[in-house]
């Protein structure tokens, strides 16, 4: 079954189960890309943002600089995540709807950044263990990984 995730959702799977989620706010990160987030009803340990990239677009150049786990997924669309270790070594992720794309844990000190390609809206996701708050990430919004 697809879902459209254009407007809120309630419910979201999740490490193999289907989990209650409430619609917070949509959040305009940067041009071009949109973060819906949720909380999770019965789990207040993890958040759930499922972001938009329109074509084109990418989300920030980010450093995780806390948190217990930082989940990203593919939900549909074209594109790639680029994760930079602490070493300065890349893991290039290229993600389609053709292909089942395993989720990444982004850990402290790394860089992460969604990229959605030319042609398409790229839809992904993130949790966040404990939920999102201020000063999780830096965003390194003069660089690139390209």
């Amino acid at each position: 079954m697809d879902i459209n995730y254009s407007t809120p959702i309630s419910l979201f799977r999740f490490e193999g189960a289907d989990q209650t989620v409430k619609f917070i706010e949509t959040l305009q990160v940067v041009d071009g890309v949109e973060c819906d987030v949720y909380r999770f009803e019965d789990d207040n340990t993890k958040d759930l943002g499922i972001i938009i990239i329109s074509p084109g677009s990418k989300t920030p150049l980010q450093k995780v600089l806390n948190g217990d786990r930082t989940i990203e997924g593919h939900i549909s669309g074209y594109g790639k995540l680029t994760i930079t270790k602490s070493d300065g070594k890349k893991e290039i992720y290229t993600v389609d709807d053709m292909t089942t794309f395993v989720p990444v844990t982004v850990i402290i000190g790394e860089l992460m950044q969604w990229e959605s390609d030319g042609n398409s809206t790229l839809t992904v996701y993130e949790i966040c263990f404990p939920p999102y708050e201020d000063g999780r990430y830096e965003n390194l919004m003069s660089q690139t990984l390209l």
